[in-house]
């Protein structure tokens, strides 16, 4: 095997050693969690740094679209990395750390949701953001990996990556949000399949 044979092996065989140590109870949790906000109409955040702000905005999108399409009730969600201007005013005018608790502070209400993602779980960004959530009362969900970090001391529920990799983490956490994303779907129209064939003719 040459070394960008062993390189893929490796990678890909982390990828698969780190997901048959995730703990699907928290998994589990989690969409006990997103379904609670679904039914009650409140707001789901979700954030990060990078390449977690990448995921927050696909899982965001995909609970937006994927997961509400249809469907006269809709699920409520927010990336708040998808905001550039109020983004780059916070870190200017008050500093970086502050640009996600800043727009909470605009939005939260009782019964919301908050999910921050952080390889490391110590981006000091999200780690504040999640302790106002926690200091308002809100649920706290927290993605992560290396050791966790503060963020998952700090949350009411943790979806660990426990590799010591941060790209590995970024496809733990993508991986668990699609799975999320499925199970929501498979309760709100009674099927295993991602929307049934009438979605996918739709989407032709």
């Amino acid at each position: 095997m040459n070394d960008t044979h062993q390189t893929i092996a490796d990678y890909l065989s982390l990828v698969k050693e780190t997901i048959d140590q995730l703990d699907q109870k928290q998994i589990e949790r989690v969409i006990e969690s997103f379904m609670r906000a679904y039914h009650s109409g409140n707001t789901i955040y979700i954030f990060g740094n990078g390449g977690s702000a990448a995921s927050a905005t696909h899982a965001t999108g995909d609970l937006v679209k994927g997961a509400s399409f249809g469907l006269e009730k809709r699920f409520r969600v927010m990336s708040l990395v998808d905001n550039l201007p109020a983004l780059m005013a916070i870190a200017n005018d008050i500093s970086y750390d502050d640009i996600f608790v800043e727009q909470l502070k605009n939005f939260i209400e009782p019964g919301d949701v908050v999910v921050g993602i952080s390889g490391s779980g110590n981006s000091a960004n999200v780690v504040k953001a999640m302790q106002y959530a926690k200091d308002q009362g809100v649920q706290t969900i927290a993605f992560c990996g290396y050791t966790g970090g503060k963020i998952k001391a700090l949350a009411d529920i943790h979806i660990h990556s426990v590799a010591m990799d941060m790209e590995v983490a970024e496809d733990i956490h993508m991986i668990v949000f699609n799975a999320i994303k499925k199970e929501v779907m498979r309760r709100l129209r009674g099927s295993h399949t991602s929307m049934g064939a009438t979605y996918d003719e739709r989407i032709k």
